[in-house]
């Protein structure tokens, strides 16, 4: 065998080998595309509830044996104590922090006003805002779902050239607009019949419970509008028609 024919025998024998097997990363698991999570673990789970709960079940009661003054250092205590626990634990600290501020502005009101019932002002603006917010995006055709999970899941804003996913985006965002109105009204109303007691038990009857329906109600819809985004161009414009 010459030296020409030998090469050519080894260049054949090279481009026939297996070519080198490239490492994928791992595919990033998301709120909506983990199955196995639950709902209150992708809200934040139980340490969310608690966070979110126990300050305005230690506010309403001390506030109706012991008064406001005692009832706001209470409040802050509990939000204080349990923020301490979570960066001792070497947890997220994000839901203690949002609960600290949360129970910290609330006291501040309340202190400021005078009533108790101002513990729960800053909530129902903060409602009443984000209402707004989701409504005028759902309006502007620039659904608040939709750019939220465009960031989150790395996509971009290219599901708006997509009238259907668009459409599904448009009807979450519809969803935490009705929910963060029918909170702000029902509250609002409470608070202007200076019902404390009522509205401590509102919020929190208000707060997750609804919050995991309407977010079981956005997973939905979320992978509706994905697969209206992953569906080939011609099939897409056929289900338009």
């Amino acid at each position: 065998m010459t030296e020409s024919e030998r090469a050519g025998d080894q260049a054949s024998t090279e481009n026939t080998g297996d070519a080198p097997a490239v490492d994928t990363p791992p595919k990033r698991k998301s709120a909506f595309g983990d199955p196995d999570a639950s709902l209150l673990e992708q809200m934040g789970g139980v340490r969310g509830l608690v966070y979110s709960s126990i300050p305005i079940l230690t506010f309403v009661p001390v506030n109706g044996f012991w008064g406001l003054t005692v009832a706001i250092w209470a409040a802050l205590g509990v939000a204080v104590a349990m923020l301490m626990w979570s960066l001792l634990r070497r947890e997220n600290p994000q839901p203690a922090i949002s609960g600290f501020i949360g129970v910290a502005i609330g006291v501040l009101i309340a202190w400021r006003t005078g009533d108790a019932k101002g513990y729960f002002l800053y909530g129902i603006i903060t409602q009443a805002v984000y209402g707004g917010a989701f409504a005028l995006s759902a309006l502007v055709r620039w659904p608040l779902v939709g750019v939220i999970w465009g960031l989150i899941d790395g996509r971009g804003m290219a599901w708006r050239r997509n009238p259907p996913a668009r459409r599904w985006y448009a009807i979450a965002t519809w969803i935490w607009a009705g929910l963060f109105a029918i909170r702000a009204v029902l509250q609002y109303a409470l608070y202007l019949n200076d019902e404390v007691n009522w509205l401590g038990a509102a919020r929190i009857a208000m707060g997750w419970p609804l919050a995991l329906v309407a977010f079981a109600a956005t997973i939905w819809a979320v992978r509706r509008a994905m697969a209206h985004e992953n569906e080939p161009a011609a099939a897409r414009d056929a289900s338009d028609e």
